[in-house]
Formats: structure tokens, C-alpha cells, sequence
């Protein structure tokens, strides 16, 4: 991999865990977006189990449980994640209906065909959006929804030099058909599709990083490892703006056939 396309996952853990914690977000997304994918979601009831795969600190997870029924919980590789998370539903008294714990999303302990719902906010791509479809639909019941966001290809065509950048970071990006295909042959009916808006991007994610850049590399002055890692930022926001018409991230909804 050449050093311009240095991926995120090549960096410190640790690093990583401590400069997202601090922001509210993980991956582009917003609570609007969230609350219109769940507006696809029926037959939930006080009684349905949800579960948020790779939920991060617990942004999204928390809109969820202010408009949907259920119990929540979240599942995340991150200790320091989960620990946010679970404050963060204290905080917030939703600790009786949310409940964040520690694992691995291919690895879930849940039993089989016993989950409402499957829910996952820019994370699939870490066991691949198809392997992740195929494994997570045996926790579900039948009839029960999944719902994903994942960066997808808006044109077959794009200028090289994003083509081969997001072909290093996750090769498994493709365009929106060929995921709509995947999912259904994963054995879930398509219910909807959608692309998130841009300020899923700017307002929600890149801008709140800006100050939390600074800080985080005044913090660790001289430390080349961390000045790397926020150049890698800074380069990922600067080729979405730059190139932002032909790729997005998209929210995928299917229902368990």
C-alpha cells in the first residue's frame, strides 16, 4: 500500500480510540438520517431486541432509543468506546432500555433468529458489507430488518486517484445496484436505499474535527505517530470535498425472507 493510501486500521489503536472518543460521532451520519432509516422499520414493540453493531460511543444508538421501542444494545471492539457509551446512557436515563457491551461484530453473542432488528452506522465495512450480511441474518427472526450505512459508488466511472484511494482503504466498495444485489442474495427483501445527505460529511463529521485536530496534535507534539494519523484525516477530508459527486455513504434497509 503506497504511503499516500495509508489506511486508518495501519495506525496505533489506541490513537485512533482516543481521538474518535472525544467526538460525537465515529463515521458520517446525523440524527436525521438515522431517525428517517428507522422510519422503514415496522412491527417493533416494547418486547423487540435491538442491536447496534459497532456502535461507537453511541450517538446513533441513543436516537434510536428516543424513536423506536425496544431493548437496545450496543456492541463494540473498543472498551474505552463502550465505557463512553454506557456513561453517556446514564446520563441520558436511558440505562434501563440501552446497554453497551465489548465484542466483536464477527463474532456476536447473540443466540440464533432471536433479534428485531440489526442496526450498523458505517461499521459493516470492517467483516465486509457481504460476509456481514450473510452471518448477521441468522441472529435475526424472520421478518426482522437490517439496516446499514456503507460507502458506496454513486457513478461506474471516477477520476483515478479516488478510485484507487478507496480501493486501498476498503476494496470492497462498489456501486449502489451491485450492493442492492448483495443484500438480496444474502436473503433479505430490499426495503429501501438511500444516499446521506452531505452535511452527513461536513456538519456532522469533518467540521467537528477540525478543533479536535488541533488539540489532539498539540497534545502530542513531536509525536510522529499521531501527526501521521491526523495528516491521514485531513487527506480523507480533503478528497471528499474534492470528489464528493461520486461516492457517499448510502443506508441500506432489508427485511430477513
Amino acid at each position: 500500500m503506497s504511503e499516500k493510501n495509508t489506511s486508518i486500521h495501519e495506525f496505533d489503536f489506541k490513537l485512533i480510540c482516543e481521538y474518535f472518543s472525544g467526538l460525537k460521532r465515529q463515521g458520517p451520519g446525523s440524527p436525521e438520517v438515522t431517525i428517517k432509516a428507522l422510519s422503514f422499520i415496522d412491527n417493533l414493540t416494547s418486547e423487540s431486541h435491538i442491536v447496534d453493531i459497532g456502535c461507537g460511543t453511541g450517538g446513533q444508538t441513543e436516537v434510536i432509543a428516543y424513536h423506536a421501542p425496544g431493548h437496545i444494545m450496543g456492541i463494540d471492539l473498543f472498551p474505552v468506546f463502550i465505557e463512553l457509551f454506557n456513561s453517556n446512557a446514564d446520563k441520558l436515563h436511558l440505562q434501563d432500555r440501552i446497554n453497551g457491551i465489548v465484542g466483536s461484530m464477527d463474532s456476536l453473542p447473540f443466540q440464533y433468529e432471536k433479534l428485531d432488528l440489526i442496526w450498523s452506522e458505517g461499521a459493516i465495512y470492517n467483516v465486509g458489507f457481504e460476509h456481514g450480511l450473510n452471518e448477521w441474518r441468522m441472529f435475526l427472526k424472520t421478518g426482522g430488518y437490517v439496516a446499514v450505512s456503507e460507502a458506496s459508488w454513486f457513478t461506474e466511472e471516477r477520476p483515478v486517484e479516488i478510485d484507487e484511494y478507496w480501493k486501498d482503504a476498503y476494496p470492497e466498495i462498489d456501486t449502489i445496484p451491485n450492493k442492492v444485489a448483495q443484500m438480496q442474495k444474502a436473503g433479505y427483501i430490499l426495503i429501501a436505499a438511500f444516499v446521506l445527505p452531505e452535511n452527513c460529511w461536513t456538519e456532522h463529521f469533518y467540521n467537528p474535527q477540525v478543533s479536535a485536530q488541533k488539540n489532539f496534535l498539540k497534545k502530542y507534539t513531536g509525536n510522529k505517530t499521531a501527526e501521521e494519523f491526523i495528516a491521514h484525516e485531513r487527506r480523507e477530508a480533503e478528497l471528499y470535498y474534492q470528489y464528493k459527486e461520486f461516492y457517499g455513504y448510502v443506508f441500506y434497509i432489508g427485511k430477513k425472507i
